[in-house]
């Protein structure tokens, strides 16, 4: 009899002993793996469009920031080195892994129908970030967080028929082509100006980076020498890429051509700031904890807004140079 309880307490003890344990190390291994007090981690596949650009770097940085191990998420990254067909290679990638959630900050705006098709059938939610994009079902993504380009455009274009009052010769230097933000923007731009005196001698793209626009800025300066008043560059990046080519040519940027871009970069305001740029508008990247929050809902099946737009300002050179001090990015 004693044999049999002195047993019976042993196996008492070690049971006691085993679901101690067991619920200590699930405890600990859910707070370890999501960062916080439990859940399941959330996989995550980006398909940025590569890094061209400073407002692209800080843009990025933004997402890796919000979708980190501390705020329960595994980031798979992939920039396209802006083509697309590397940014779908991605998005199928990020399919056939089987992530919890796709974000995409799209090239251009078409060719998306049949990747998305595919992750709808694996039944993988898609946000879009930064970029819009035409689709024929719009159900094929969840929701898109970014800015408004279209008003962006518009208040570039406001600020140069303010600017433009007597006859004044513009170039433009364009985003990528066909992507949103060069498309918008374009648009907003003639509707902001509607009516002013501008003739715009050239239009080319510089792809959003800073050595396209030098090049294609020398080019215009070629062409039209002295006869160029004023630049519409649809991004700092290219604005200050075009510094250098006008400067080359022997003309003052600022003064003998009054430059306008979008984006508000540090390096922009700083070139604002100098009296380099006349005018910036912001277009902001840090996208990161709303484009984060936005995941977490869809993958819990709450209802979401189908789109969110960033807040977006503007700059005089006093306005740029107060800001500087404080600038993120």
């Amino acid at each position: 009899m004693r044999k049999r309880l002195l047993a019976g307490l042993a196996l008492v003890g070690a049971l006691s002993l085993a679901m101690t344990g067991c619920g200590s190390g699930s405890s600990g291994g859910a707070a370890t793996a999501s960062g916080s007090s439990g859940g399941k981690v959330i996989t995550v596949g980006f398909a940025q469009t590569g890094s061209e650009s400073g407002w692209r770097a800080a843009n990025t940085q933004s997402m890796k920031d919000a979708f980190s191990a501390a705020n329960g998420f595994k980031l798979i990254f992939n920039a396209a080195d802006n083509k697309q067909e590397a940014q779908i290679a991605a998005v199928r990638s990020f399919i056939n892994q089987g992530v919890d959630a796709i974000v995409i900050a799209p090239i251009t705006v078409d060719g998306w129908d049949d990747v998305l098709k595919e992750a709808k059938a694996a039944k993988i939610p898609v946000i879009l970030e930064d970029r819009t994009i035409n689709v024929s079902d719009p159900s094929l993504y969840a929701a898109w967080i970014g800015d408004d380009f279209k008003k962006e455009g518009q208040t570039a274009g406001e600020w140069a028929k303010k600017t433009g009052t007597s006859p004044t010769n513009m170039v433009v230097l364009e985003g990528t082509t066909g992507s949103a933000p060069a498309l918008d923007r374009a648009t907003g731009f003639a509707a902001g100006a509607a009516g002013a005196p501008i003739t715009k001698l050239a239009s080319q793209t510089g792809n959003f980076t800073r050595a396209d626009g030098k090049t294609v800025m020398e080019g215009f300066l070629q062409k039209y020498g002295n006869k160029i008043q004023m630049l519409f560059a649809q991004n700092d990046d290219m604005g200050l890429g075009a510094l250098d080519a006008i400067s080359a040519a022997g003309m003052v940027p600022g003064k003998d051509i009054k430059i306008v871009t979008i984006d508000a970069t540090h390096d922009g305001l700083q070139a604002l700031a100098d009296g380099k740029f006349n005018y910036v508008v912001e277009c902001n990247p840090l996208l990161g904890a709303q484009v984060a929050d936005l995941v977490k809902k869809v993958v819990a099946g709450q209802p979401v807004p189908k789109s969110q737009v960033a807040s977006d300002q503007s700059f005089t050179q006093e306005q740029a140079k107060a800001a500087l001090p404080d600038r993120k990015y």
